[in-house]
C-alpha cells in the first residue's frame, strides 16, 4: 500500500511517500511544499496546487495527517489549522481515506517515546527507511506520520477483519 504522510504548515508543508507491505516499509519520496503569495487565500491555494501535484505524481492509496496542537499563539494555531484543512482536503478530493495522528502518537510509534525531539525522530525514520533522503525536519516528520499510518492502519485492518470473521 502506498501511503502519503503530511506534516501541515502554512509556510512549509512536509510530505513523504512510502510503500508498506506487511511490516516491510520502503521509501519512495519526500519533500516540502512552500506557500507562495502574500495573502492567506493565495498561500492556501498554492499549498493546494502543490500538494495536488504530489498526489498526481506518486499516486498514494491512503494518506495521514498530523493533528494540530493548540499553543499559546491563537492566531498561529488558527493559521496552522487552515493549512491542515488543505492537508486533509487534497487527499479527500482524490478519494483517499485519511488517518489523523497526534504528534505524541507519531513520536511514540516511530521512536518509542511520546516526547522525542526532532533529531530522535529523524534518526529513527532513517533507521526504518535507510534509503530515505529528506532535506528538512518537515519532510522527516511527514515520513514519520506515514510510518505511523502504516503500523496503525495495519492494526486497524486486522481488527476489522477479526470483527468480520466473528460476525460482528
Amino acid at each position: 500500500m502506498r501511503i502519503l504522510g503530511i506534516d501541515p504548515g502554512l509556510r512549509n508543508m512536509g510530505w513523504g511517500v512510502i510503500d508498506a507491505q506487511g511490516t516491510r516499509l520502503s521509501y519512495i519520496a519526500s519533500g516540502v511544499v512552500h506557500s507562495e503569495g502574500k495573502e492567506l487565500p493565495e498561500r492556501l491555494l498554492s499549498l493546494h496546487r502543490q500538494l495536488t501535484d504530489v498526489l498526481r505524481e506518486y499516486k498514494p492509496e491512503t494518506a495521514a495527517v498530523e493533528k494540530t496542537f493548540v499553543n499559546k499563539d491563537g492566531v498561529g494555531t488558527l493559521k496552522l489549522g487552515q493549512a491542515r484543512g488543505i492537508a486533509l482536503l487534497v487527499p479527500a478530493q482524490a478519494g483517499l481515506t485519511v488517518g489523523e495522528y497526534a504528534p505524541n502518537e507519531v513520536k511514540k510509534t516511530v521512536v518509542g517515546v511520546g516526547h522525542a525531539d526532532k533529531v530522535q525522530v529523524q534518526h529513527m525514520v532513517k533507521m526504518q527507511l535507510p534509503s530515505a533522503e529528506f532535506k528538512s525536519a518537515d519532510a522527516a516528520d511527514a515520513l514519520a506520520i506515514a510510518i505511523t499510518h502504516a503500523y496503525k492502519g495495519q492494526a486497524n485492518d486486522r481488527y476489522k477483519a477479526a470483527l468480520q470473521a466473528a460476525g460482528v
